[in-house]
């Protein structure tokens, strides 16, 4: 099965279904096909085989739904009759593609689609082919830079997604989502970053929190990105604490719903925790009332009584706590444990 529908299927056979989803959708979001205007009969029938693309994910989507439903009640089609019957109805759709770019040639914008569906159903290496057709026909298109970029952000040279994406941002100014492409890949490849830029640690940390904070300008109001954001202060060492407090603090003031509140306050008390400043965590934790986080609200509410323990044995002359704070690896806040 192809990658993406074995994501759905996990992530739909999870406990927290709408975190999956979503962890899931953001593991494969970034390509772009921008389409120009239906003037002409190419572009309307490319908007049309998009749709029908559209249309055939839904029904696949709906399939497994469906088919876990059934097989909770005992009932339903096994794994690989499932799996014959999908990827039957994606064939459909992949054919049309490779229908349309051969009748059509000359048409960057089709190779960027067939190109995003080909990676939606997990053929990288393919959709890598096209992508690079679109940006020869087209190498003014940011869309076909930045999709080429998110290819090098995963199977590398890293240093060619910097460079894509740093293309695609030069191409358009308006789009947030290469701006945060780049952050990512900059934040996560510090040594690579380093090396390309020639800058230090904590300039490398400079730079993707700027791209972040351009990417939040053209788009203030979206809650994950926001969230994004703010985690990346946890591997900052020294921990910025106003830095990161004022990050959480605008997260807060776009939250949707107390769900995502809540989430919030909880990176709230963690931040005031790693700054000593525990009687301000713990009542930021008393915020926390739904039942969904009542396993992160007793990992930080443990973790602040051991630190204050701590501070009160150090402070009489007893063993001091390293000062690397509260480890991500006993306590892991990014999105996989909060809403989207």
């Amino acid at each position: 099965m192809n990658q993406l529908l074995i994501g759905l299927m996990g992530a739909l056979l999870a406990t927290n279904q709408p975190q999956a989803v979503s962890n899931l959708i953001q593991q494969n979001a970034g390509l772009s096909v921008n389409l120009p205007e239906a003037n002409d009969p190419a572009d309307k029938e490319l908007e049309q085989l998009m749709a029908g693309d559209d249309a055939a994910m839904a029904e696949v989507d709906k399939w497994i739904r469906d088919n876990n439903a059934f097989t909770a009640q005992g009932a339903g089609e096994s794994k690989a009759e499932l799996n014959a019957r999908i990827m039957a109805r994606l064939d459909i759709v992949r054919k049309n593609y490779q229908d349309f770019v051969r009748r059509h040639p000359d048409f960057a914008p089709g190779y960027l689609a067939y190109a995003s569906f080909l990676n939606n159903i997990g053929d990288e290496d393919a959709a890598k082919v096209q992508n690079e057709k679109a940006l020869q026909l087209d190498p003014k298109n940011p869309a076909a830079w930045n999709n080429l970029g998110n290819y090098y952000g995963e199977y590398g040279p890293i240093t060619n997604a910097f460079i894509y994406f740093a293309k695609a941002i030069e191409l358009d100014h308006t789009e947030p989502v290469y701006y945060q492409n780049l952050a990512v890949m900059v934040y996560l490849y510090r040594t690579d970053a380093k090396s390309f830029y020639h800058l230090d640690e904590q300039q490398v940390f400079d730079k993707s929190l700027a791209l972040y904070r351009q990417a939040m300008r053209l788009d203030p109001d979206n809650f994950p990105l926001a969230t994004e954001y703010a985690e990346n202060y946890y591997a900052i060492r020294p921990l910025r604490t106003n830095d990161a407090l004022a990050a959480w603090t605008n997260t807060l003031q776009i939250a949707h719903n107390d769900i995502e509140r809540e989430g919030v306050y909880i990176h709230l008390a963690r931040v005031k925790m790693l700054a000593g400043r525990y009687a301000e965590a713990r009542t930021q934790l008393d915020a926390v009332t739904n039942g969904m986080y009542s396993d992160l609200k007793g990992i930080v509410e443990h973790a602040i009584t051991e630190r204050e323990s701590e501070a009160t044995h150090s402070a009489a002359g007893g063993i001091s706590t390293n000062d690397s704070g509260f480890s991500t690896n006993r306590f892991t806040a990014p999105t996989n444990t909060l809403p989207p």
